[in-house]
């Protein structure tokens, strides 16, 4: 399979996906303060009304709530989220703790350009409960994983991993607050460098830059 390479992003639109308070969404936004991180952050679209659409929308920055209810038709729905997000033109799209799985309309129209945030070291542990399934396993390295989505859960190509060490008197939730903490610094680094950089992908391997 013949490498394939994304060049620099010149100004990056960067559209951001939250469902809850927005913490990492929050520290992408302030780090587009800094014009040499390389871009911004465009809008900020959620499943349901949450204190990052009421953070973002305080700072004037775009928003849209695009809720999915039980008995809703999902393709109609997945359609119609590809379509707001299109109107923001992004160049990437950010995952930030999203909790709604992404169709096919959506991964279709923006294929190579998502990114997700994952609480664990994949492929180990994946699916909403990483921590915890790290403290059962008994392992004594966890972290954060920051990947591209693909139509699969948590199995998308891997761009950055952050360890983080599991210590005797953790539980699953103090363990999740010390990976949130080096997930954000990993996030607004990585996506930092994939605009600045570009990005090549080889198979299932991601480097940043050219190979």
């Amino acid at each position: 399979m013949t490498p394939t390479l994304q060049t620099p992003i010149h100004a990056a639109r960067v559209l951001v996906l939250v469902s809850g308070e927005g913490s990492n969404m929050r520290a992408l936004v302030e780090a587009a303060d800094e014009p040499a991180w390389g871009g911004s952050v465009v809008a900020v679209g959620a499943d349901r009304a949450c204190a990052g659409i009421d953070w973002a929308r305080q700072r004037g920055i775009p928003v849209f709530v695009h809720p999915y209810s039980r008995g809703d038709d999902r393709a109609q729905w997945d359609e119609h989220l590809a379509g707001l997000m299109a109107e923001y033109q992004p160049d990437l799209i950010v995952c930030a703790g999203y909790l709604k799985l992404l169709g096919p309309a959506v991964l279709d129209s923006f294929e190579g350009r998502i990114l997700n945030t994952h609480n664990s070291l994949l492929p180990a542990f994946p699916g909403v409960h990483g921590p915890a399934d790290a403290i059962d396993a008994g392992v004594k390295v966890s972290g954060a994983t920051l990947f591209f989505v693909d139509p699969g859960v948590d199995t998308g190509r891997i761009v950055a991993q952050t360890a983080v060490p599991v210590l005797d008197e953790d539980d699953a939730d103090s363990l999740l607050n010390r990976i949130k903490v080096a997930e954000r610094v990993q996030l607004v680094e990585a996506v930092g460098r994939l605009i600045r950089e570009g990005w090549t992908t080889d198979g299932r391997r991601v480097r940043f830059g050219e190979f």
